[in-house]
């Protein structure tokens, strides 16, 4: 579904990323691990178009995207919870919602979406009319998740979703992702907490220092000594 063939991203004269190449399948969630600084939001920033690869190129459902514009990106059908969840603090949670469907659609389609997220998340439903900026971080966290899913997408991007979330959230976080891989939409998770990760991912990768230093299946990735070592120490 989606394809980095040798992409390199740089930050002045800084290199961010350097000849990053990897492979999502279709239906699958893939994941990507590595520590802080190792360029993962960066590589998240490429796909979506917000930063430039100055070599290389990706490819979505085999069409080449690194020179559309943002929107031209998400419109074809990637979806994204930044980092921090950046939900819109002054709106309201519908308001939130009807954001992540930029595009212009039928009202009767955007409430049938919107029904969607509030079933998955009945909490975002009894609190429609409430501010993002009042709600606690797990309810942000699922708006921001519901604002993505607004827009349909056939790739899901999570750039670190279970940053600052109680043990308690952080799991509910990881089965959601099941169930919207479930529903049909392919996800691609960038997070620190690799034994979740690896425990629901098909596929991942190892980022150190804007490299792929590893990659393989989740089962492969947990037995790899450097993940062992860096991620998985009790």
């Amino acid at each position: 579904m989606l394809e980095l063939r040798g992409v390199s991203t740089r930050y002045g004269p800084i290199t961010m990323l350097r000849s990053v190449s990897l492979s999502l399948a279709e239906g699958r969630i893939a994941c990507l691990l590595g520590p802080n600084g190792a360029g993962k939001t960066t590589l998240i920033r490429t796909i979506l178009g917000i930063v430039k690869p100055v070599e290389g190129e990706i490819l979505f459902e085999g069409r080449r995207i690194d020179r559309l514009r943002t929107h031209e990106i998400v419109a074809l059908g990637i979806g994204v919870v930044p980092e921090g969840r950046r939900v819109f603090p002054r709106m309201t949670v519908e308001e939130n919602l009807r954001m992540g469907a930029f595009v212009e659609w039928a009202p009767a389609d955007l409430a049938a979406r919107r029904d969607r997220v509030f079933s998955l998340f009945p909490r975002l439903a009894e609190r429609r009319r409430q501010k993002a900026a009042t709600m606690s971080g797990g309810e942000q966290a699922m708006l921001a998740v519901g604002r993505a899913l607004m827009g349909r997408p056939k790739l899901l991007l999570l750039d670190e979703p279970s940053l600052g979330l109680a043990p308690v959230l952080v799991e509910q976080l990881f089965t959601m992702a099941q169930a919207i891989n479930r529903s049909g939409t392919t996800v691609f998770l960038v997070e620190q907490n690799a034994r979740k990760t690896l425990e629901i991912a098909h596929h991942g990768f190892l980022l150190q220092k804007g490299e792929i230093a590893g990659s393989g299946s989740a089962a492969e990735l947990a037995a790899s000594p450097i993940v062992r070592h860096a991620y998985l120490r009790a």
